[in-house]
């Protein structure tokens, strides 16, 4: 078992388990979406899926949180999101989920 210090707080890395958090930002509804549109065109356009009526793109962030419990590891995100200000609240939305514990292997250890 390490000891690791961070931010003056001594943790135990072997109780703390490792969440897969997922962070999906994009534009708000009312504002264009020049990518979806440009998709769209080509679904439409060259592929004939013409049943396609629209296509929003967003931007995915996967972020591994060592954490003791899955809510910490969502508001150890929550608060490095609003803090660091990795989105613009104004122009975009921003939805944080867990996908739940990862499985460490033995080449983690």
């Amino acid at each position: 078992m390490q000891d690791h210090t961070l931010r003056g707080e001594h943790k135990k890395t072997m109780s703390l388990k490792k969440f897969l958090i997922v962070v999906n930002i994009e534009n708000k509804i009312y504002l264009p979406d020049p990518e979806g549109g440009t998709i769209l065109s080509d679904l439409v356009i060259k592929g004939g899926y013409s049943d396609v009526e629209s296509v929003r793109s967003a931007k995915t962030l996967k972020i591994t949180v060592r954490s003791p419990s899955e809510k910490k590891a969502l508001k150890t995100v929550e608060n490095l999101c609003s803090e660091l200000r990795i989105f613009n609240p104004v122009l975009s939305d921003c939805t944080i989920e867990s996908r739940g514990e990862l499985r460490s292997t033995n080449s983690e250890n």
